[in-house]
């Protein structure tokens, strides 16, 4: 099982940046990190200080995880995004991307993470059930 870390400031010109890093790993994992880097930027604030963890593949999976100092902007999953609105899908390709995803609270922060199957396992978006998905 390999870890890669990667504390920075959340930015939108970092997140391209940490795609790149990860250019060895699935698409998946990229797609993931790059929609949860957005939305630290978008709802906790520009400039938070944050962690990147991938860590895998053990038993055919990776899991992904990003740390922030806020435990109340928590992230929820909303459907009602329509063709004209510029955001509000980053947790729906999430939620159709993983095996499963969720958020530990702490006193002094929250992790956001969710876990895809590797290219070798995975059986399509959304391959398992959605209550299945979440933790």
């Amino acid at each position: 099982m390999t870890t890669w870390e990667l504390s920075l400031l959340a930015t939108p010109e970092a997140v391209p940046e940490v795609r790149g890093l990860l250019r060895h790993h699935d698409y998946d994992v990229r797609l993931c990190v790059s929609e949860m880097l957005t939305n630290v930027v978008d709802h906790v604030g520009a400039g938070t200080p944050v962690t990147v963890r991938v860590v895998g593949p053990p038993a055919g999976h990776t899991r992904i995880e990003v740390t922030d100092p806020d435990p109340r902007a928590l992230p929820l999953l909303v459907r009602s995004a329509d063709a004209t609105e510029e955001s509000g899908r980053g947790l729906v390709l999430l939620d159709a991307l993983a095996l499963r995803w969720g958020v530990e609270q702490e006193a002094r922060g929250k992790t956001t993470w969710c876990e895809v199957a590797t290219s070798r396992t995975r059986s399509g978006p959304g391959s398992g059930s959605a209550a299945a998905r979440h933790a």
